[in-house]
C-alpha cells in the first residue's frame, strides 16, 4: 500500500527520465494514469515546488527530490474548463464535484423509457478515472433545456449538495424566450402544482390538494421584440418543468414549447426545435469546505441566433427618419 506522503531522490541511473514515468514505477504510484491524476490534483512536488499536469514530461536530474503528498489538505486542483466530451462541456471540476454545460437534446441521466438516448451522466463516465467512474446525480434539467448542471463525485458530496437544493439555497437563473410581453416587467409567479405520473407533466392544482407543492419563480424582462420577450427567471423553488408551466399559465408559452401549450389551436409563428430555455447561472456552496461557487453558461448557438434574428426583424420595423 502506498503511503499518504512519500518522497524519493532521483539517482544517476534515472537522470533524464520524465516525471510521469518516474512516478509510474511500481514502487511509487504504480501507473502512469495515477501519476497524471496526482499531478492534475496538485499532490506532486519537485524540489519543494508544486508540479501540475503540464509538468508530466519534465526531465528529472540526478539529486532531484520528488514528493507525492496524497492526503494534502485542500489539494484538489480545480480545473475550470472548458473541457469537452463530445458535445458536453465541463466548466469546473475538482475531487468532489463536476459542473457541466449540457446541450439541448441530451438527457441529464439515463431513463429506462429512453433506451439508447445519450445522457450527461454517461458522458461523464467516459471522462472520470476508472476507479471513480460513477457521477452522482444532484439535480436535473430537462432534456431539451440547455445549461448548467452539477454532479457529485462521491456519495457524501452528493448528500450535502442535495440538502442545499432541498433547502432552496442554490441560485438557479434561467433565460427564456416567451410569446407576448409579460407585465409588469418584473414580478413573482406563485402557483400550487402537482406532478402527474401518468401524463408525465406538471399541472396546476388547488392549494388544498394534499399533493400540492408551491412553485415560486422571480422573473424580469431583459429585452422585448415583436410578440416575443427575453426574460430571466430565478427559481425560489425547483419543481420539474416549473418555468415551462408557470409561463404558460400566464399566457406566455415558451418559444418552441411542445408540451405546455394551451391546445392544438395554440399555433405559434416562430419555428424553433425545442423550448427556448437555458440554465444560465448556478451558484452554491462547495460541499467540502463551504466556499461559494458561481458559474455562468453563455447562450447556446440556437438561442443566440434566434435572438439575433428577432433583433434584426425589430430593426427592419423601425421607422426611418
Amino acid at each position: 500500500m502506498r503511503k499518504a506522503d512519500s518522497s524519493w531522490t532521483v539517482d544517476p541511473l534515472d537522470a533524464g527520465i520524465r516525471l510521469d514515468k518516474f512516478l509510474a514505477a511500481p514502487d511509487r504510484v504504480g501507473s502512469r494514469g495515477r501519476a497524471l491524476l496526482a499531478l492534475e490534483r496538485g499532490k506532486v512536488f519537485v524540489n519543494g515546488d508544486e508540479a501540475d499536469g503540464g509538468d508530466a514530461g519534465r526531465r528529472l536530474a540526478a539529486g532531484d527530490t520528488v514528493r507525492v503528498w496524497m492526503d494534502r489538505p485542500g489539494s484538489s486542483r480545480a480545473r475550470r474548463g472548458p473541457v469537452t466530451i463530445g458535445d458536453l462541456r465541463i466548466v469546473y471540476e475538482d475531487d468532489w464535484i463536476l459542473v457541466v454545460d449540457k446541450p439541448a437534446g441530451m438527457l441529464t441521466v439515463p431513463l429506462d423509457r429512453r433506451p439508447g438516448s445519450v445522457s450527461a451522466a454517461e458522458r461523464l463516465r467516459e471522462h472520470l478515472p476508472s476507479r471513480r467512474r460513477r457521477p452522482f446525480v444532484v439535480h436535473r434539467i430537462d432534456e431539451y433545456t440547455s445549461g448548467l448542471v452539477v454532479f457529485a463525485r462521491d456519495a457524501e458530496s452528493q448528500a450535502q449538495l442535495k440538502a442545499q437544493f432541498l433547502r432552496h439555497e442554490p441560485e438557479r437563473v434561467y433565460w427564456a424566450l416567451v410569446y407576448g410581453h409579460p407585465e409588469p416587467r418584473e414580478g413573482v409567479w406563485r402557483d400550487f402544482v402537482v406532478w402527474d405520473d401518468k401524463a408525465l407533466v406538471l399541472k396546476q392544482t388547488h392549494p388544498r390538494d394534499p399533493a400540492a407543492k408551491e412553485a415560486i419563480s422571480d422573473y424580469r424582462v431583459l429585452e422585448r421584440f415583436a410578440g416575443v420577450t427575453l426574460i430571466e427567471v430565478r427559481l425560489e423553488t425547483g419543481k420539474r418543468n416549473q418555468i415551462r408551466l408557470q409561463a404558460r399559465l400566464r399566457g406566455h408559452t415558451l418559444v418552441g414549447e411542445q408540451r405546455y401549450v394551451f391546445g392544438p389551436d395554440d399555433l405559434r409563428p416562430i419555428e424553433f426545435p425545442r423550448q427556448a430555455l437555458h440554465a444560465r447561472r448556478l451558484a452554491f456552496q462547495h460541499p467540502q469546505d463551504g466556499r461559494p461557487l458561481e458559474f455562468e453558461a453563455p447562450l447556446p448557438r440556437d438561442m443566440a441566433d434566434l435572438i439575433d434574428r428577432l433583433r434584426a426583424a425589430a430593426r427592419r420595423r423601425e421607422p426611418r427618419a
